[in-house]
């Protein structure tokens, strides 16, 4: 990995995880995950956050050759998930006489995870809007509660107007990978922080009034340029605001019947106009790459067969994952398929009632195993809905 340039006194000593096959346990990562660090070098040095785990070693050689036979002399915990926590106990092992800075919830955690010998007489308390000034280097510190657990805090370095933002702005992928910000950001923030989309928002008020040069997640590349593009990403996602008006077709197919129908709605929305039109496989594709669509467009279609005197499964699966995702202000269209008791339209109806500012078509397609003429007559009149 080529070298990651911050500033001259603020250096960069994540690292890379390419070996990882689900991040959280549930999230496929095809180009992996990095877990950033950083060190500012001043009259006191200061760690911003440790990594997971997995990557003890190569975190470790990256903190001792920034060092170069200094030591730490605080620790800032923005965030006590493991995958950035994972390290802090050996860190306070290693050098006893460091503080480690945190808000009175990363304290209340702490324990929960680590045994600190002496952490009582080496912790220092902040709260929102305190400063520790380090020298040159004078750091501000921002609470950010429930973005996306309630200890997590954001940091501003008041001289070279750096933020540091714990989860947010994150993105999955390595950071020695080259691809598109938007998607793989997208994903990562409906995905984990997606629910949570009040509290961004208070965050996003704070940060309007600070003058930010530099943007320091702990996934994904420091962002440089262009911060008012991320910035408005952010808002849109964290307002539940479609971001591209589109079609999103999601389908859950047993047999191949429902697909069908599902590959005909999207030729019927193309001929009739539709901006974009997606479409994916429940039952196959990415379930996290699925949220992260239902949320980019501002229209969705949902097919799904009957099972069970019910939904079939992956759609099922699907809705409550959005359900638990605050979905909302969008526009939905209903398709269900079913041999003798089609079954998934009221069970999709009913999961959607949870969920607020919802515009329901009025036109429900109903399938009796294989898509006929009267069901494409139907379809073209959900079509005209959507669009209309």
């Amino acid at each position: 990995m080529k070298d990651i340039i911050i500033t001259n006194n603020i250096k960069y000593i994540g690292v890379n995880d390419k070996t990882i096959d689900l991040f959280e346990s549930q999230y496929v990562v095809p180009n992996g995950i990095s877990y950033n660090s950083y060190l500012i070098k001043d009259e006191k040095n200061v760690v911003m956050d440790t990594v997971d785990r997995r990557k003890t070693d190569e975190w470790v050689e990256n903190l001792k050759r920034e060092l170069n036979g200094e030591e730490p002399d605080y620790l800032v915990v923005s965030h006590l998930e493991p995958d950035h926590a994972g390290n802090i106990q050996l860190l306070a092992n290693t050098y006893p006489e460091m503080k480690i800075v945190g808000n009175q919830k990363t304290f209340d955690f702490i324990p929960q995870f680590f045994e600190i010998k002496n952490l009582g007489e080496r912790k220092v308390v902040v709260k929102e809007g305190d400063t520790l000034n380090i020298g040159k280097h004078t750091l501000q510190f921002i609470m950010a509660p429930m973005v996306h657990w309630p200890e997590v805090m954001c940091t501003y370095e008041q001289s070279e107007k750096i933020l540091f933002t714990a989860d947010g702005f994150g993105k999955f992928g390595s950071l020695d990978v080259e691809e598109e910000w938007d998607c793989e950001a997208r994903r990562y923030y409906f995905n984990i922080v997606g629910k949570y989309g009040m509290q961004v928002q208070a965050l996003l008020k704070k940060v309007a009034t600070l003058d930010v040069k530099i943007i320091c997640p702990l996934h994904g590349p420091v962002l440089k340029e262009n911060l008012g593009y991320y910035i408005n990403k952010y808002d849109i996602w964290s307002s539940y605001k479609p971001e591209d008006d589109g079609v999103f077709i999601a389908y859950a197919s047993i047999y191949g019947n429902t697909r069908e129908a599902a590959e005909k709605m999207k030729q019927i929305l193309e001929e009739k106009g539709a901006k974009k039109v997606s479409i994916t496989d429940l039952t196959r594709d990415d379930m996290a790459e699925a949220i992260e669509d239902a949320f980019r467009y501002d229209k969705i279609v949902l097919a799904s067969a009957s099972y069970n005197m019910g939904i079939f499964p992956p759609m099922e699966q699907f809705l409550h994952h959005l359900q638990g995702k605050n979905y909302q202000n969008r526009k939905i269209g209903i398709l269900e398929n079913g041999t003798w008791a089609p079954s998934a339209a009221k069970g999709m109806k009913e999961i959607i009632a949870k969920m607020k500012d919802i515009s329901l078509c009025d036109t429900t397609v109903t399938i009796k195993s294989k898509m006929n003429d009267v069901n494409i007559e139907s379809m073209n009149k959900l079509a005209d809905e959507l669009l209309g």
